[in-house]
């Protein structure tokens, strides 16, 4: 018996019992030996609950859908990347301690007692941001580019974007109830999926999430054409701590880079 799930299935069919959630939010099988999101809602069916290395779905994207809040409050079964999504909600005033119970998960396989976001803070903040070694080797590679060479580069890859907008749907911080691209009077984003359309979609999206991206990587993976968006977030991010020394999804107050001023801002941008 593997002890860890069965100690997470106790803990969502307790609290459902209890009716302290309506829901619990959490990972169960699919076809084809898929993970998908499940919505538990009858103790009994606690038992579909599962986390393993296939489930990486950042599941706070539901916190916010009309739908979902209609069933309750949630309890959401977080891995690390979930985690710094749900606080960086808070810090951006979607959600509270009130809005969300979390069944906090490990990397190594163990169940977090988070009683609160002042919780989640505490063990977000312990463990390291890691990239994978692919990213990592892409990232480097890039940074060794030219500006010439990295322009071609990225012209290159979102080329080859139709415009399905997988990535919005797939990101949990793009919650605006009406995107820019849904805007034509006036046209601000092009809907046509040609060089310069793609290019202002994707620039536009990723300005939206620099200081605010938590790098769970759900943009690439929602890809259908394999874009790697997520490096291109990532570097931002980068940039971000470099120069306001702020690393978003790690506290439930930050501050928005783009949203203030202080007079003791790095200003080496500035010819």
């Amino acid at each position: 018996m593997n002890e860890p799930i069965e100690t997470l299935r106790m803990k969502a069919r307790l609290l459902l019992e209890s009716r302290a959630v309506g829901v619990v939010i959490g990972y169960g099988e699919g076809p084809q030996k898929s993970v998908r999101a499940v919505f538990v809602r009858d103790p009994k069916d606690a038992a579909r609950l599962i986390v393993d290395d296939r489930c990486r779905q950042n599941l706070a994207l539901y916190l916010l859908k009309p739908e979902v809040r209609k069933m309750g409050k949630p309890a959401l079964v977080a891995r690390l990347p979930v985690l710094r999504t749900v606080l960086q909600l808070a810090a951006e005033n979607q959600i509270g301690d009130k809005d969300v119970t979390l069944i906090g998960w490990s990397e190594d396989g163990r169940l977090l007692e988070l009683d609160n976001l002042a919780a989640a803070e505490t063990t977000v903040r312990s463990c390291e941001l890691r990239l994978s070694p692919g990213d990592k080797a892409t990232l480097e590679r890039i940074e060794k580019m030219s500006l010439r060479e990295r322009w071609a580069y990225w012209r290159e890859q979102l080329a080859r974007c139709f415009k399905c907008y997988a990535c919005r749907a797939a990101c949990p911080l793009c919650y605006c109830s009406r995107c820019t691209t849904d805007c034509n009077q006036p046209q601000w984003i092009p809907a046509a999926a040609h060089d310069l359309g793609n290019l202002e979609w994707h620039v536009m999206r990723a300005m939206h999430l620099a200081g605010r991206c938590v790098n769970c990587g759900e943009c690439a993976r929602a890809c259908p054409l394999g874009i790697p968006l997520h490096l291109l977030n990532q570097k931002l991010e980068e940039l971000v701590f470099e120069t306001f020394g702020l690393r978003p999804g790690t506290g439930v107050k930050l501050e928005y880079p783009f949203a203030m001023f202080k007079p003791d801002d790095h200003e080496d941008f500035i010819g």
